[in-house]
């Protein structure tokens, strides 16, 4: 199962199975594998600024 990721901002979870469709980023896409310029698509926080749930 993939890892689950949430925001320290604003506490948004990245759900690989539902990847960021608003974003361009496909449903499966791991947390890894996204761009290092992605932003959260609530607060617009970081990269850095998730953590591994």
């Amino acid at each position: 199962m993939a890892k689950k990721y949430k925001c320290t901002i604003c506490g948004y979870i990245y759900d690989p199975e539902k990847g960021d469709p608003d974003s361009g980023v496909a449903a499966g896409t791991s947390f890894e594998e996204l761009p290092s310029d992605w932003t959260c698509p609530q607060c617009g926080a970081a990269k850095e600024d998730f953590k591994e749930l």
